[in-house]
């Protein structure tokens, strides 16, 4: 199997820029994850909650329409719950936080070539904010809706990706999918 020439195009372009230290536009560009980033992290994505709720609720509501389910909106307050459940267990907080912190800081010139890298980032963020299978898998599969139901954000090209994992994991990690309430037919 012969490499991707793409593969080594991408990590020469982005994913060696997140490198601390080096520079990009004249700025220091670096992932640093601490316990104290960790916490900060946990903190900023709580204050998203303006941003991202109400695109939980539109996926929600759509979603529900075209799967003929009704699904209750969420508010900030579950928002935030949801975020502090995923930070209460400190492997998957160093990871949230490393991709929160990789997708906010990701720019790329004239933003195309940085597609495929957002769209892993913020799919592997949305699927880590849900949890397990298959609440993983489903995570994943709505981070693309949510993408495109997602304002763009201030900031570079992961910025609205960022909100659109926020928005596509917390909504698949809550309760609210009739299916998700009652018992599994395929459970012994």
């Amino acid at each position: 199997m012969s490499e991707n020439p793409l593969a080594r195009h991408y990590y020469r372009l982005v994913i060696k820029g997140l490198r601390k230290g080096d520079t990009a536009g004249g700025r220091t560009v670096g992932v640093n994850v601490t316990p104290e980033t960790v916490r900060a992290e946990r903190e900023r994505l709580r204050g998203r909650a303006d941003a991202v709720v109400p695109v939980v609720n539109a996926v929600r509501r759509d979603l529900g329409a075209a799967f003929d389910a009704d699904v209750p909106p969420i508010d900030a307050a579950d928002y935030r719950r949801a975020l502090d459940d995923v930070f209460a267990d400190g492997d998957r907080a160093v990871n949230v936080a490393g991709l929160a912190m990789c997708l906010r800081e990701l720019d790329v010139t004239d933003d195309y070539p940085g597609f495929v890298v957002d769209e892993l980032l913020g799919r592997e963020l949305a699927a880590m904010i849900a949890g397990d299978q298959p609440l993983r898998l489903l995570a994943e599969a709505t981070f693309h809706y949510a993408d495109v139901a997602t304002p763009d954000a201030a900031g570079g090209a992961g910025a609205d990706d960022l909100d659109a994992a926020l928005a596509a994991g917390v909504q698949t990690r809550l309760p609210g999918w009739s299916w998700r309430e009652r018992e599994s037919p395929f459970a012994p």
